[in-house]
């Protein structure tokens, strides 16, 4: 519940507890505060408890926190195997060299490409992502002219 409440800003709590609440009056307003929680904790518990009995036997496994999106997805993303294509170009996709490339390339200067194998074409249709190189006579690559107005 506190996990992200630091030092500070815990003892910045209790300084402010003892200035509105007085240091007489502080530790019941703890025990009220406690014994408000622990309420909404055993109502929390029973109705859980009551949900599963209404259920039945065929949801023994279920978890309230499948509930919350994230963990569902994360769940069935796990558990599906035909996914592994999407994690495989997952691990391909290499962000940083991505964002080398685009800096060199918007600083001007000249990135050696690294070796990576070319996909062969998927149907007979094109690698769309694939780079074209365009070279003029030299071999030297065709960049495009520089537009000061523009920019």
């Amino acid at each position: 519940m506190f996990s992200d409440i630091g030092a500070l800003e815990l003892v910045t709590l209790v300084v402010l507890a003892v200035l509105v609440f007085g240091p007489d009056k502080l530790p019941k307003v703890i025990q009220d505060v406690s014994r408000f929680i622990r309420k909404i904790r055993e109502f929390s518990d029973s109705a859980k408890a009551d949900i599963r009995s209404e259920l039945g036997p065929e949801f023994k496994d279920f978890e309230f926190e499948d509930l919350n999106p994230k963990t569902f997805l994360r769940k069935q993303l796990e558990s599906n195997e035909d996914l592994r294509e999407l994690k495989e170009l997952r691990g391909t996709f290499d962000l940083k060299k991505e964002m080398n490339e685009v800096a060199d390339a918007v600083h001007g200067r000249e990135t050696a490409p690294a070796p990576t194998p070319a996909p062969a074409a998927v149907n007979g249709s094109p690698d769309l992502l694939k780079k074209q190189d365009k070279r003029d006579d030299q071999g030297a690559a065709e960049r495009p002219p520089y537009d000061s107005d523009a920019t």
